[in-house]
């Protein structure tokens, strides 16, 4: 388990952020889009 945390940090701190400025904020697509663009590069 905490290997895979250490290897996919990134993606998995990006990932919890945007879904709690998400739930926070209300839903924005733009904001989600350049977030998920940002996570896949």
């Amino acid at each position: 388990m905490w290997s895979f945390v250490r290897q996919h940090r990134k993606p998995i701190v990006i990932t919890s952020a945007v879904i709690v400025l998400q739930v926070l904020f209300g839903f924005d697509p733009k904001f989600c889009a350049i977030n998920i663009i940002w996570l896949l590069v």
